[in-house]
């Protein structure tokens, strides 16, 4: 049987007014900021406290990813098609796709199949403009340094080899990782090393992701912190006035993104940091924004529970007083079969004895969330090379569990193949066992939220400071960030630091490297191992396999 390209299918749907999409949230037409006839920003006046009380979080997140990833995002639009099936007033809000791995090698991050999010070509391109705006007000603070390190008017005596402050651009480019900036003369700059982070892994972004309203967004603007003078003072981007010109340039940005469903339900798309080196959600804006306007919101956080749920629980459900009534834990048998042992060949080939091996990380998982105090669901992200047989067990396993584990076929069948999905999802909501709490408290030290993420979420027994990371504790500590939330940047592909080690590994430690902070994100990062901030493209990028006809026509986006 031969399926139609994720391109193919969204092209096929002819879309309705972005209008009557706003209808549904009882939002009329006159309150849009039309961006054509598909796409509109919403205002922020439309965030209701109240009513986000009364409504239901829903969280999708997954067991450790393949480096395909597992289906989340498909998974959550999914399951808002699902819920809407059997009545129930849902919105999915999910991140923007960054440009980097779209025209490299993961691909775009509208959904796949029959559960997308439309129209598919814009959002995974320029969409709203919300990526440019985000690199602009970063590159702005970018040039207002190298501007001060050169002037002799306002001269903040800035020491260049403290600045920590990186340039950014939406694309994997490998060649941008290291440079050096302000050659050729003095009328040219200060020379200093530099570099380039993607967008995504902008503080900029986080900090975008994490505001609540336009003045705190500028607030933490200006708590970025930039380096240190020759005196060893701290220097933040308010010294150099910059919050204000930073906050023009991400006016309409703060504003969250509507879009439609193939089944023309509500989606909410705003923000995009990635979840190995930034929390790995969507705005607090966005999540609200839903929460005020829909009785059901779901959304996901980025790559395993490790990483996006671990952050979407401890920073920002936290800091914007947000309590999940469930969390829906997608798994793949492709993947339970990478932990059990299987090559990259084998991803598709059944295996029980590779299921079985593997059935131990989504067990990890599991008791994981249980942790926060939430009850979680599993959704087998269907795939046509998984066999009966595989299947039962994963349902019987976490049967075992006391945990439902079902089939979710919304790839393939759109709202149709969700209904068992929603239909467990609101069973867990109306039995009101969830009961959010952290795993920790953001005035414990430093030291001892670092190792609680580790021990509890990733099973380590310890963790080693290097001479470099316990340096920046005492930088933290001087700063005065120690009550800050942890933000851990490690890889995706595990639960140690170690991208090789599957499955569910004992008796290991964790090494943090080094520790920065993101002061005007309001969280500090510990570094396991050698996290890339700026990708680089495979040997053959997904853009060479991308056409685009005389009529505009595009293929090849996925």
């Amino acid at each position: 049987m031969k399926y139609l390209s994720d391109i193919e299918i969204a092209q096929d749907k002819k879309l309705i007014h972005i209008k009557e999409i706003a209808a549904k949230l009882g939002i009329e037409e006159d309150d849009l900021e039309m961006y054509g006839k598909y796409k509109a920003k919403l205002p922020l006046s439309f965030i209701d406290e109240e009513k986000i009380k009364k409504n239901n979080l829903i969280l999708v997140t997954a067991i450790t990813p393949t480096p395909a990833g597992e289906g989340k995002t498909t998974v959550s639009i999914g399951l808002t098609e699902g819920l809407n099936k059997i009545g129930k007033q849902a919105t999915v809000v999910i991140r923007e796709p960054s440009l980097g791995p779209v025209f490299g090698l993961k691909g775009g991050a509208a959904g796949g199949g029959y559960s997308q999010v439309i129209p598919m070509e814009d959002i995974n391109l320029h969409f709203t403009g919300d990526f440019n705006a985000v690199e602009k007000a970063n590159n702005l603070l970018s040039a207002l340094i190298d501007n001060n390190l050169q002037s002799t008017v306002n001269n903040l005596n800035i020491d260049a080899r403290t600045v920590v402050w990186k340039r950014v651009i939406d694309m994997n480019d490998r060649a941008l990782r290291n440079i050096v900036i302000g050659l050729g003369g003095t009328a040219n700059g200060i020379p200093r090393e530099d570099g380039f982070n993607i967008t995504p892994a902008s503080e900029v972004m986080a900090i975008l992701c994490m505001a609540t309203d336009f003045e705190n967004l500028k607030k933490r603007l200006g708590d970025i912190f930039v380096g240190f003078t020759f005196n060893n003072k701290p220097v933040f981007a308010r010294d150099l006035k910059a919050e204000n010109a930073m906050a023009i340039l991400l006016r309409d940005a703060i504003k969250p993104n509507l879009v439609q469903t193939l089944e023309e339900n509500p989606a909410i798309i705003h923000g995009g940091p990635f979840a190995n080196i930034a929390q790995g959600t969507n705005t607090i804006i966005a999540t609200k924004m839903g929460l005020s306007l829909s009785n059901y919101v779901i959304t996901e956080a980025g790559f395993g529970a490790d990483l996006g749920a671990e952050k979407f629980l401890n920073i920002k459900c936290v800091a914007a007083n947000l309590s999940p009534k469930a969390v829906v834990l997608v798994a793949t048998i492709r993947a339970l079969r990478h932990h059990g042992g299987a090559k990259k060949e084998e991803y598709n080939t059944p295996n029980m004895a590779f299921i079985k091996k593997g059935f131990c990380n989504l067990e990890k998982h599991i008791e994981n969330i249980r942790k926060f105090s939430i009850e979680p669901v599993v959704a087998i992200n269907s795939f046509i090379s998984d066999s009966k047989e595989e299947v039962d067990y994963i349902i019987e396993k976490c049967a075992a569990m006391g945990v439902q584990a079902v089939v979710s076929e919304g790839w393939e069948k759109g709202g149709n193949g969700t209904v068992k999905l929603a239909e467990a999802v609101v069973k867990v909501v109306d039995a009101n066992k969830s009961q959010f709490k952290p795993l920790y408290d953001w005035n414990s030290p430093v030291k001892e939220k670092i190792e609680t993420i580790a021990k509890e979420i990733y099973g380590a027994d310890g963790v080693n400071f290097a001479k470099k990371a316990l340096l920046n504790l005492k930088r933290i500590d001087r700063l005065g960030f120690n009550n800050f939330p942890i933000c851990m940047a490690k890889t995706q592909k595990s639960f140690t630091d170690n991208e090789s080690i599957i499955g569910r590994p004992t008796g290991f430690t964790v090494t943090v490297r080094e520790i920065e902070i993101s002061a005007g994100a309001g969280f500090i990062i510990p570094i396991l191992g050698e996290m890339m901030r700026m990708p680089g493209l495979p040997g053959v990028p997904a853009s060479e396999g991308m056409t685009i006809d005389k009529n505009g026509l595009i293929s090849g986006l996925s």
